[in-house]
């Protein structure tokens, strides 16, 4: 939020009280979005569908809500969510490790393997945890910890937690990230280099082989979060450390159910014996009650459809190279190439805001990200495309993109 207006310099920031310091970072967003609609303030009244919704009382297409795959609202989802709520009631009310270990759970991830062909999988209660707690439960004080620039922000948290030394080379440059682990005086071993199959914030594509190759030529242990690429990239789905081919050179992969799956919740899935040690190392593992039985019977199920219906990717990469040409065709600058996620990057907060309320006046949801969550104190219109949109939709976004960006010219 600091990034709306020039903030003050952080040693005045920080040199005040804890509460004195909150409001002063209030008062920064307040003056930054003005009066109105903002995008911490905004209230979906009614969800009408995968990618439809009411907003103040107005019929709204949905840009911006992750469900890939429109699994969310897919019928054989919701009625094993049902069958299992009924069955076993509204939530496990413990860790995994008390009495929230259910069969429910080792299904889910029977079947998480399955996908990937792997010898094992750990679901976790939110992909936020799941990088929480693989990165916490692997490193600690002494190891070293290299990761891409772009990271989500739960990657950099979960660094922060660990309590190792954490450097970051830059976006996508396997050079730079050999740079770093040639001035390294930690051995290859104790050293983990994280990065990300789709970057959520520019919807760009991590560039793995170079990335995985200089990692292991230096014996170090290779973390991809595929978070925005399950369900979507690869010939089975399993992300772009399939489609790009370099799964054997991966050590871990995590991954979140909020996207292509369509509910909340995450995983860790390796080939690596000794990572059996999570199940006892992994803080949000041992002390987060585990997910609800609906959730995980939808997941589940959502999990089995990504491995077997391949039509449903084939249908969002239709959709997002559609609108991908749609809004290049306005002149708007993409961040990246066609893909489930994408952002417009605006001029600034000022234009951003004003075009993003335009489109949600006109019946249109993208999100709005501002600094200091975006790379380079950059004003991102970010969206994203399903499989349940259909090509009206698409054809509808664009029109309404164009007569909001002339209206704000105009303005």
């Amino acid at each position: 939020p600091s990034g709306l207006i020039s903030p003050a310099p952080p040693e005045r920031v920080t040199m005040v009280g804890i509460l004195q310091r909150s409001r002063f970072f209030a008062d920064t967003l307040e003056r930054g979005a003005g009066v109105g609609l903002n995008p911490l303030n905004i209230v979906i009244d009614d969800v009408t569908g995968p990618v439809t919704a009411i907003i103040a009382g107005k019929p709204t297409l949905m840009f911006g809500t992750n469900s890939y795959l429109g699994l969310n609202f897919d019928a054989r989802c919701i009625a094993a969510a049902q069958s299992a709520l009924a069955r076993y009631g509204t939530g496990s009310t413990a860790s995994r490790v008390a009495s929230g270990n259910q069969g429910l759970h080792l299904a889910l991830e029977r079947e998480i393997a399955a996908l990937y062909g792997a010898r094992d999988a750990i679901v976790f209660s939110t992909g936020f945890m799941a990088n929480l707690g693989v990165i916490g439960g692997l490193t600690k004080e002494g190891d070293l910890i290299l990761l891409d620039a772009h990271c989500h922000a739960s990657i950099f948290d979960a660094c922060k937690l660990a309590g190792a030394t954490v450097k970051t080379f830059r976006h996508n440059d396997a050079a730079d990230l050999e740079r770093l682990l040639k001035e390294q005086t930690i051995p290859g071993d104790r050293t983990l280099v994280v990065v990300e199959g789709l970057y959520s914030v520019w919807g760009d594509v991590g560039v793995l082989e170079p990335i995985m190759r200089v990692t292991k030529a230096h014996n170090a242990v290779t973390f991809v979060d595929e978070a925005h690429s399950l369900g979507v990239f690869g010939a089975t789905g399993r992300g772009v450390c399939e489609a790009q081919g370099v799964e054997a050179l991966v050590d871990v992969i995590v991954g979140t159910f909020s996207k292509s799956v369509g509910v909340i919740g995450g995983y860790c899935v390796s080939n690596a014996p000794e990572l059996r040690s999570l199940r006892f190392q992994a803080r949000p593992y041992l002390y987060t009650a585990s997910p609800p039985p609906a959730v995980v019977a939808s997941a589940t199920e959502a999990i089995r459809l990504i491995r077997t219906e391949p039509a449903l990717r084939d249908t969002l990469w239709r959709n997002a190279k559609a609108l991908h040409e749609g809004l290049s065709g306005l002149g708007l600058k993409l961040t990246a190439a066609p893909g489930p996620v994408g952002a417009i990057a605006m001029p600034g907060i000022r234009a951003g805001l004003e075009t993003w309320r335009g489109l949600i006046a006109r019946g249109l949801y993208v999100n709005m990200l501002i600094p200091p969550s975006t790379p380079a104190g950059e004003v991102l219109l970010r969206y994203s495309v399903s499989a349940a949109h259909t090509l009206d939709d698409i054809r509808t976004a664009v029109a309404l993109f164009g007569e909001t960006i002339e209206a704000v010219k105009a303005a």
